[in-house]
């Protein structure tokens, strides 16, 4: 079992910047991958951007040039810097990660709400 626990978001204008957390219980190193995805009413739940064990990071296009991704291995823990917030981007956002044997973990999710 892995917990996630997620922090940060809440409300911000269009431009404006957030920033996301996620602690895991279980070393970086034990997990394949950890990071962020977001989901509204209207679409599936869709990956925002995550960093592998490796440290190599992936995002999704919509995050591209404005959202960033580091990690904190001392602290077990993710960072997601989101700058030139949209009204788009608002959604659900959670926290994901995936163990060695394949099985993911979610965290419960953060509400993050954009305004023009």
């Amino acid at each position: 079992q892995v917990q996630l626990v997620e922090s940060g978001g809440g409300l911000a204008q269009a431009g404006g910047s957030l920033r996301l957390s996620c602690s895991a219980s279980r070393s970086l190193f034990a997990l394949n991958h950890l990071g962020f995805y977001r989901q509204t009413p209207e679409y599936q739940r869709v990956v925002v951007a995550y960093i592998t064990k490796a440290g190599k990071t992936v995002y999704a296009d919509s995050a591209k040039g404005r959202f960033t991704i580091s990690r904190d291995s001392a602290k077990n823990t993710v960072h997601l810097q989101m700058n030139s917030l949209r009204p788009d981007d608002s959604a659900v956002y959670y926290c994901n990660t995936r163990d060695k044997e394949g099985e993911d973990y979610w965290g419960k999710g953060t509400q993050i709400t954009v305004s023009p």
